[in-house]
């Protein structure tokens, strides 16, 4: 969906812009260093992001009566050949995707992709520009209580080269963020699978991912730990962090450091001793242990110290319960996420870091990666 600030005019007079060659567009022979593009420049770019992924985004959403997605891209768009054709394979896997969602029994009636850059240089004709995602899908009541929506907001960077005659050519656009792929970002050609022995620390049992599971509720408040609060805490810095606490975005992803402070919000306590031994968890301010931030470390620390015990199935999860997931297979946990929503019908929704995500089904991450090997914790 184009952005509201972007409609109607402005449309209109892109397209014809692209159309005529009128476009503005930075020569070839410009100066060699980067130069930051000008604002309508900018615009532009953020245009040209917007219309691949709101394409994305509306491959995955339910067929309204009358209307067909096409699947091409808007004719505003002009990209290279190589990534026509990668685009074009991106939104048949997304269609594939939607297919397996339905049969977990999910659908989308609505999205509304927005998308801002960040930074944009040119140099000698062609640009690199950094935008953020945000993009909300609306769930469809199938089973009657789902959330209202999902969230999340993203990173990409795109390569353009400047085209003679005006107008500008899309040559790349990649995800900048660790973690699981957004919901309509296609997944990456699978690693190699390396059997992990499972001997050397306390790596935990591995859950099923057959829908449904027998029901495994627990109470959310009143107990030794206080799970609504957990939820409440990552729901509200799901997007907008907090600030009494470091970022490790550039440091092998935010989503362990995130779930401790949620859990840390619903009550467990600090274990103080070295950083490294992975039986200690704790936050100072200045420094941390590392099973704050790693998600092995975290899995290590709360098996061996038995705050949390594995569940049969990822589907058994509650609200404050943790899932971690090996995306590769390598025998090393590659990300972690809370439970901050569970549907009356068994459907457990996750709010996490890195690719920062608000109430994203459980559903929805099996379907993107259903090879991939997870765990679920009762804590």
């Amino acid at each position: 969906m184009i952005p509201k600030r972007f409609r109607p005019a402005a449309i209109a007079a892109l397209t014809a812009a692209l159309a005529s060659g009128s476009m503005f567009a930075y020569s070839a022979s410009a100066g060699t260093g980067p130069e930051a593009a000008d604002r309508a420049t900018s615009e532009t770019f953020a245009r040209i992001a917007d219309g691949v992924l709101s394409q994305r985004t509306q491959a995955l959403v339910e067929d309204q009566p009358g209307q067909r997605n096409s699947g091409q891209t808007p004719a505003k768009t002009r990209m290279s050949a190589q990534l026509k054709k990668d685009e074009e394979a991106a939104i048949s896997s997304l269609r594939s995707r939607k297919t397996r969602l339905a049969d977990l029994g999910e659908a989308y009636t609505g999205a509304d992709t927005r998308v801002a850059v960040d930074r944009a240089t040119v140099t000698g004709g062609k640009a690199t520009v950094q935008v953020t995602e945000q993009t909300t899908l609306t769930y469809k009541k199938l089973r009657g209580d789902e959330p209202a929506t999902t969230d999340f907001r993203t990173r990409h960077e795109l390569t353009l080269t400047s085209k003679r005659g005006g107008g500008w050519e899309l040559t790349s656009i990649k995800s900048q963020d660790s973690g699981p792929v957004a919901i309509n970002e296609p997944v990456a050609t699978k690693a190699n699978v390396v059997k992990d022995d499972g001997n050397q620390y306390p790596d935990g049992t591995p859950a099923s991912t057959k829908y449904p599971a027998p029901a495994k509720p627990k109470a959310k408040t009143g107990g030794t730990y206080d799970y609504a609060a957990m939820a409440k805490y990552a729901e509200k810095y799901w997007s907008s962090y907090n600030p009494a606490y470091r970022k490790f975005n550039g440091a092998g992803g935010d989503c362990t450091n995130f779930i401790s402070q949620a859990l840390k919000a619903g009550g467990w306590k600090a274990v103080p001793g070295s950083t490294s031994d992975y039986r200690n968890w704790w936050y100072d301010g200045a420094r941390q242990s590392d099973s704050w931030v790693g998600a092995n470390e975290w899995a290590w620390f709360t098996l061996s110290n038995q705050r949390a015990a594995n569940l049969a199935s990822v589907y058994q999860t509650d609200v404050g319960d943790i899932v971690q997931v090996d995306f590769n297979k390598d025998g090393s946990k590659d990300h972690s996420m809370m439970v901050t929503y569970r549907s009356s019908a068994g459907m457990p929704y996750l709010t996490y870091h890195s690719t920062n995500t608000y109430r994203k089904s459980l559903a929805s991450i099996i379907a993107s990666y259903p090879d991939a090997v997870y765990y679920a914790y009762r804590t």
